[in-house]
């Protein structure tokens, strides 16, 4: 779940839309947003995870290490 909140983070840092991202990544708006989604667990694919981090143009092990602000997570 916190994987799925960093990225969100990660993409409004960016300025990018969802509709944006998932192109980027070679996937749909819908699954995208299921991933972000809080309160929700997403599996999905080594290599969606792959293409996100490169269409955000981070290092996957940083968007694995990344800790968004506590005002961003969701309990």
């Amino acid at each position: 779940m916190e994987l799925g909140i960093t990225i969100g983070y990660v993409r409004r840092l960016r300025g990018m839309s969802q509709e944006q991202l998932a192109e980027r990544a070679n996937i749909s708006r819908t699954h995208l947003s299921v991933i972000e989604a809080p309160n929700m667990a997403c599996a999905f694919s080594m290599e969606v995870f792959f293409n996100i981090a490169d269409a955000l143009e981070i290092r996957p092990g940083d968007l694995l290490n990344m800790e968004p602000p506590s005002s961003i997570k969701r309990e």
